[in-house]
């Protein structure tokens, strides 16, 4: 039987896919309908929802307040609650293993960040990653050059990161085409509005391999 995970703020499931070809029985809650998540789906309050009865945990809190346009003047934060520490005390009451994602700068304790050029996509997204129990291992070197290189040796693989030979593609606003973000995050259910926020599944497959092996027996 695979081991239970509950994507809190899971969105159109980027993450949860992810964390599905890592092994985990995924189960996905939002605040809002997500019509095109492709997992069993709960709509409710992330920050209510009851969390007994799961192995493990990914949140995706909403971002806006921790995003660098905080500094844009006039802006009215109160539209946009910091829910990182509330979750993080609610994830933390479980005593099982969790991740947090959110974007730079957000303050997430101890992150590790991880970027497209580590996995060979065309696109960087860097997303910051608070990882219970730590998680101290990275794919490969954060290189926005060219080749990725892997660690020990610096051989160059046969990967590239997206640069000027390849095309890399910015996944945001409104300027990217469906088809070249589809691509470069390798996510095909997923609007283009759905894309502009979604977690690469390559991010979280990673993570969620990592998360596997702390599991109790």
């Amino acid at each position: 039987m695979k081991p239970k995970l509950l994507d809190l703020f899971c969105g159109a499931g980027g993450a949860s896919m992810g964390l599905y070809r890592a092994g985990f029985d995924v189960t996905g809650v939002d605040i809002k309908p997500q019509p095109h998540y492709p997992f069993p789906f709960i709509q409710a309050d992330a920050l209510t929802f009851p969390l007994e009865g799961y192995d493990a945990y990914w949140a995706s809190p909403p971002c806006q307040d921790y995003a660098v346009t905080r500094s844009i003047p006039h802006r009215d934060s109160s539209q946009y609650p910091r829910l990182i520490e509330p979750v993080r005390e609610r994830l933390l009451a479980t005593g099982k293993p969790f991740i947090i994602e959110n974007p730079p700068p957000a303050p997430l304790a101890n992150p590790i960040m991880l970027c497209g050029s580590m996995f060979g996509l065309r696109t960087r997204r860097h997303r910051l990653f608070e990882c219970h129990p730590p998680l101290y291992w990275l794919p490969y070197a954060h290189n926005h050059s060219g080749r990725v290189k892997a660690p020990g040796n610096g051989k160059s693989l046969n990967i590239y990161t997206g640069d000027k030979d390849t095309g890399n593609v910015t996944v945001a606003g409104h300027l990217f085409s469906l088809k070249a973000g589809s691509q470069a995050l390798g996510i095909d259910w997923m609007t283009r509005d759905e894309l502009a926020e979604a977690i690469p599944p390559a991010y979280s497959e990673y993570l969620g391999k990592q998360l596997m092996s702390v599991l109790p027996l």
